[in-house]
């Protein structure tokens, strides 16, 4: 069932993203995957983004969070549809969906309060000043995560989503559910994919 969304709460997005095109931002350990890794990507995010076309501003990219692969792995993939292009980077999930810690997520949950990862399909809405700076707020458009806003399930960069972080300790740290980058790969998100985008995740294991 798609949810409806005020378009100006996406009002701040969409002007960043006509933005980019003036002040292009560095993408930094981002990794392009010419392959069938590459083509599978692709093929998810071009279903994803018809399925929930009605409540999407904008479907030139998609991200798609493949929770299947450890967190020591880049698994948030920004597929650029319009010139077939993947580019794919280090993202953390929830605390209580990986309560021993081990890198690897083993469930999901919608429940306030889980400090779980959801599955599903979000809208990206505005951005917003927050714990970890700016933000970029997620609407949940699937059953399995509808209560995206009242968890504040959001995008946002994090020190403990940093690559050294798998220098110290093999894996990223945890956040409280939200989809937490590295701090200079934020950057990326932040132009590119805010303004009514949608990110799909799931345990895909698209390699």
């Amino acid at each position: 069932m798609s949810i409806a969304v005020n378009r100006r709460t996406v009002l701040a997005g969409v002007v960043a993203s006509a933005a980019a095109a003036v002040f292009p931002p560095r993408v930094a350990a981002a990794t392009y995957y010419p392959n069938e890794q590459h083509r599978r990507i692709l093929t998810v995010a071009k279903e994803q983004a018809e399925r929930h076309r009605a409540s999407l501003w904008r479907t030139d990219i998609v991200a798609i969070a493949d929770f299947a692969m450890p967190s020591s792995l880049p698994r948030f993939h920004f597929a650029n549809l319009e010139r077939g292009e993947v580019n794919s980077f280090l993202v953390s999930h929830g605390r209580g969906s990986d309560p021993e810690h081990d890198g690897f997520l083993k469930n999901f949950s919608n429940v306030v309060g889980s400090l779980a990862t959801s599955r599903g399909a979000y809208l990206t809405n505005e951005w917003y000043k927050g714990k970890y700076g700016t933000s970029i707020r997620l609407t949940g458009l699937s059953p399995e995560n509808s209560n995206a806003l009242d968890r504040a399930i959001v995008l946002h960069p994090a020190k403990y989503a940093n690559p050294d972080m798998l220098d110290r300790f093999g894996k990223l740290g945890r956040s409280d559910g939200c989809f937490a980058m590295s701090e200079a790969d934020f950057n990326y998100a932040l132009w590119q994919l805010s303004g009514g985008r949608l990110i799909y995740a799931d345990r895909l294991g698209l390699g």
